[in-house]
């Protein structure tokens, strides 16, 4: 089994299941090709993705990562949707996207909690899930890659200007997921 027991899991299950998007959950066994899957010189194998989302013309590994929008504290004011992810994250969907080879890309899936109702304009589409409103936005690794900046080097992290996030990430959608291989 996934990671289910997240929340944020749960939720981007729960999503793909009501829109029918297919795909598989990626259970905890595929760590044990992690090591032999690993570049060489790295040192504890590779971090793993959260689940496979089959489309046409392409399939994405897609890790989710799971972040809490932060209430605005003016009226009318939008919330930094945080897109920081490691440096290994990074690394390791790149080394995934090379092993599943051509027809698959690697994507980071950010889902946003949101406690309460998100105010209007913030996402194109938000969704109920356990007493709770969710938000996805993805980027695909490409993309990401592309345009990422250092934000700590003590936690090695990176992450999206706000600016660059808006425009190269995308809701979670069916036509979103055809036209992906496009879209970068």
């Amino acid at each position: 089994m996934a990671r289910l027991s997240l929340h944020y899991e749960r939720a981007f299950q729960a999503f793909l299941l009501a829109r029918r998007i297919p795909f598989v959950a990626v259970s905890e066994a595929r760590k044990a090709l992690a090591p032999a899957a690993a570049p060489p010189g790295a040192p504890e194998g590779l971090k793993s993705f959260d689940f496979v989302l089959y489309g046409r013309p392409l399939n994405l590994l897609a890790d989710v990562k799971g972040r809490k929008v932060p209430p605005t504290r003016r009226p009318g004011g939008r919330a930094r949707l945080e897109s920081w992810v490691t440096a290994e994250d990074v690394r390791s969907l790149d080394q995934w996207e090379r092993l599943f080879g051509p027809g698959f890309a690697g994507a980071f899936v950010f889902a946003y909690w949101c406690p309460d109702q998100p105010p209007d304009g913030l996402f194109q589409e938000v969704f109920a899930f356990e007493g709770a409103w969710y938000a996805l936005r993805a980027v695909l690794l490409a993309d990401y890659r592309s345009r990422m900046r250092p934000r700590s080097a003590r936690w090695g992290t990176v992450d999206l200007p706000a600016a660059e996030f808006t425009t190269l990430s995308h809701p979670l959608s069916p036509d979103w997921l055809a036209g992906a291989s496009r879209a970068g």
